[in-house]
């Protein structure tokens, strides 16, 4: 919101300097982006009247002009602008001057342009008339009948001719831009700014003149109005007569250019004028385009088109609220008016619309039709329907000061069901422990009645109703705010909670950052790669087409091919980082990534999604194989709380290699297996498809599956009285035997002093026969009630290895 400092002392008395202005009003909650100096930078820029227009002898798109600039001779200047005439008043750069710029097709100059006189095709230019551009005022905030030319001025300045253009104009002025937050649209207009600022400030807040003459005729006679939506809160209809469609004298122009607004012509700048005054957006009709003069508010048919006044055919459709009259639609709701209704030259009675509709509805409509108005972003936040009857009033009045019509006396408005503001109890004990303050009640209420507020009640409660505009305000804890701002963010005591507060996290969150913890500890740095997916990358993964990885969520409106799908699972993501180092030329990586994938929801396909988290973890380098990913892998899992693991051998996954690769599995509550996930090396032919050149291995686990079943509950155990001792054996068994079928056995037998089995060594070579394996493991035995013999170790040890001969066919290595 553009507030100009001079326009706000129309309504509020500010005796401060604007950098204490901007100071205290940021303190009081009013978020400020910018404060700008405007109407400066210039010097010797006179104001002119032009006097004489001629041909140029030797240019037939150059004129000569003679300016009265109050000497006694006029100043010849020579100009290629073609909307000026004889007496118009107009701005003058004469030789010496300087304009802040820049220069019609230049690029703007630091420290403006000097300009001095010279020849423009051999006829003598004592100086250049100046458009809004090269004075400083952006294109966008050109009246419309200067923006491609000279600053034409309304009104009659003769005895001002010679007197610098900026002083007599007071072109000078600060424009603050406040932040509007979308709970306080009231803010969006002077007075709702100029009432802060009269609280802020302790300054009473003068309300513009709204009372006007009026004609005997009625405005009921002349336009009927019927509300057939509940989209339609409020509308309000009055009637001017005898309008003179002509440029607005220049206190208005200079507000409206202020605010960031271009000035088109009387009527269509007081509804800008009084929108940006009261907040409330205004529309006016030539009543002579309303067939039957009978209003409708409804929704439009589905299918049908208008024409808007931008001059685009827009498509409707049934949610889409108009402004109809009796054969057609004449404006779309809340966004913009309709071509066939506008203002035009000759247009001599219209009707002004102030309307309240509901801001959901116009937001919905003007984000399909992809329009967005300065009526459309204030209805959107809400707007009080109490302010339509003040707000025509308003155009009204100012129609009368300019004189350019008649206003006919009334108006229809259709208000069924009147605003209310709730009362909220606001206790003055509560306020004053929420904020560490000790304000007394009295200091408060006048800090409510500022706001224009009514407080009643005795003693700490505080009974409140605010004004219909501060729709912001429905709990008790929103008072706290209010006093809190008006007693001042930079007054509040600094004050420490009386207790130690700490945030509660979930355990799954928990549960990762242990995860991150321990797999850190290992040497493996954290990554984060996309949540996108598509089957090329698992098509790259040798990923099966039948697979339930390919269950993908579609998303509707894709950037690309490549993130047309939600991964399913993170390997690939995991893939394409290793493959990315390896070409750049990383010796080692080891990596790990924790993140949510995505399935289709199958039993419900128009479900949401399910969603969970996934570990993946990849590495390769010189130290890096099967079993140095599988030692992570265990660290891990018994750093979460799962303990009892059985890894299975898996040859049919394509993004390993057949004989390299595991599915990870523990035992549930009940006993039954459940998989954790799966590992492995990569497949060579996977490993080349994402430019992996060397041996690389990587898993990927159900993470929500292990907080699931984990079980980090830590139980106390005596330290052993008495010693243990281990007997190490090297076993030659079945290459495909898996080892932890070996372990399970030995476990299964269940003798009393075997307290833990270790593989240390797995060994393939010339000293072992084709087919076969060397597997080493360290068993250690321990009694809790004495001291083991070794007769007693050795029964237990050669009973494990009788079991293993008999079971397995297993033989001791020489």
């Amino acid at each position: 919101m553009l507030v100009s400092v001079e326009w706000l002392k129309d309504y509020v008395d500010i005796n401060v300097p604007v950098q204490e202005f901007c100071d205290r009003m940021i303190m009081s909650g009013s978020n400020i982006e910018t404060c700008t100096e405007i109407g400066t930078g210039m010097s010797n820029v006179k104001l002119g009247r032009i006097d004489k227009i001629e041909k140029h002898p030797d240019a037939d798109k150059l004129v000569v002009c003679a300016i009265n600039v109050g000497g006694d001779e006029p100043l010849q200047i020579v100009t290629g602008a073609d909307n000026i005439y004889v007496g118009a008043y107009v701005p003058v750069a004469v030789h010496n001057s300087r304009v802040p710029g820049p220069l019609h097709g230049q690029p703007k100059v630091e420290g403006g342009v000097k300009i001095t006189k010279g020849k423009l095709r051999g006829v003598v230019s004592e100086g250049m008339l100046c458009g809004p551009q090269e004075l400083g005022f952006d294109d966008k905030v050109a009246p419309f009948v200067s923006k491609d030319g000279i600053w034409l001025i309304p009104g009659n300045w003769d005895d001002h001719l010679g007197e610098d253009f900026d002083k007599v104009l007071e072109l000078e002025d600060n424009v603050v831009d406040f932040e509007i937050t979308p709970n306080r649209p009231d803010c969006l207009a002077m007075i709702g700014m100029a009432r802060e600022a009269a609280a802020t400030f302790g300054e009473k807040l003068r309300y513009p003149d709204t009372e006007c003459q009026k004609t005997d005729e009625e405005a009921s006679d002349y336009i009927s109005v019927e509300v057939r939506s509940e989209f339609c809160k409020r509308y309000t209809a009055r009637i001017i007569k005898d309008v003179k469609i002509e440029q607005s004298p220049w206190w208005l122009q200079k507000r409206l250019m202020a605010a960031g607004m271009r000035p088109i012509n009387n009527m269509v700048d007081i509804t800008n004028f009084v929108m940006l005054e009261y907040g409330q957006p205004l529309h006016a009709f030539d009543i002579n385009s309303i067939a039957g003069h009978h209003i409708i508010v409804d929704v439009a048919k589905a299918g049908d088109t208008f024409t808007s006044l931008d001059e685009v055919e827009r498509k409707l459709d049934d949610k889409m609220l108009m402004i109809n009259d009796a054969e057609k639609p004449v404006a779309i709701a809340g966004v913009m008016g309709g071509l066939n209704s506008e203002i035009q030259d000759d247009t001599n009675t219209v009707v002004i619309e102030s309307a309240n509709f509901l801001g959901s509805n116009v937001r919905a409509t003007s984000k399909r039709l992809g329009l967005r108005t300065e009526a459309s972003g204030r209805y959107e936040k809400g707007i009080d329907p109490n302010l339509c009857e003040a707000a025509a009033d308003r155009v009204c009045k100012l129609v009368e000061m300019l004189g350019c019509g008649k206003v006919l006396n009334g108006s229809v408005d259709v208000y069924p069901s009147p605003e209310k503001a709730p009362t909220v109890m606001a206790r003055v004990s509560r306020i004053n422990k929420v904020l560490g303050t000790d304000i007394p009640r009295e200091q408060m209420e006048g800090y409510f009645r500022s706001l224009e507020m009514e407080v009643t009640g005795e003693g700490d409660e505080m009974y409140v109703t605010p004004p219909t505009i501060r729709q912001d305000l429905p709990e008790e804890v929103d008072y706290v705010e209010e006093v809190a701002r008006m007693y001042g963010y930079d007054n509040l005591p600094m004050t420490l909670p009386e207790c130690e507060s700490r945030p509660a996290f979930p355990k799954n969150w928990n549960m990762r950052e242990l995860a991150r913890q321990t797999l850190c500890g290992m040497g493996a740095n954290e990554i984060q790669t996309f949540s996108f997916s598509n089957g090329k990358i698992l098509d790259m993964s040798g990923i099966d087409e039948d697979s339930w990885e390919r269950n993908f969520v579609e998303i509707i409106n894709p950037m690309g091919e490549d993130t047309a799908s939600l991964r399913t699972i993170l390997t690939p993501g995991m893939l394409e980082v290793l493959g990315r180092n390896f070409s750049r030329n990383i010796e080692s990586v080891r990596a790990y990534e924790i993140g949510k994938t995505f399935m289709k929801n199958l039993i419900d396909p128009k479900g949401l999604p399910d969603e969970s988290y996934d570990l993946t973890i990849g590495c390769y380098g010189e130290n890096e194989d099967f079993y140095s990913l599988k030692g992570m892998v265990c660290t891990l899992l018994d750093r979460l709380g799962i303990r009892e693991l059985k890894f299975v051998a898996e040859s049919e996954y394509g993004v390993y290699h057949p004989g390299r690769c595991a599915r990870v599995v523990t035992s549930d509550t009940n006993g039954q297996e459940v998989e954790l996930g799966i590992m492995g090396e990569v497949h060579p032919d996977v490993a080349e498809n994402f430019g992996i050149d060397t041996r690389a291995y990587c898993c990927e686990l159900f993470f929500d599956l292990i907080d699931e079943l984990s079980d980090r509950e830590v139980q106390y155990h005596q330290p052993p009285k008495y010693p243990s001792t281990s007997r190490d054996m090297a076993l030659i068994v079945d290459e495909d035997l898996e080892i932890g079928e070996i372990e399970a056995q030995v476990n299964a037998m269940g003798i009393g002093i075997l307290r833990d089995i270790k593989l240390f060594d797995v060994y393939r070579g010339e000293q072992v026969e084709q087919g076969k394996k060397s597997v080493a493991f360290s068993l250690t035995y321990r009694d809790d009630e004495k001291t083991l013999t070794d007769e007693e170790t050795d029964e237990a040890h050669n009973s494990v290895v009788e079991m293993l001969k008999e079971k397995f066919g297993a033989t001791l290595r020489d």
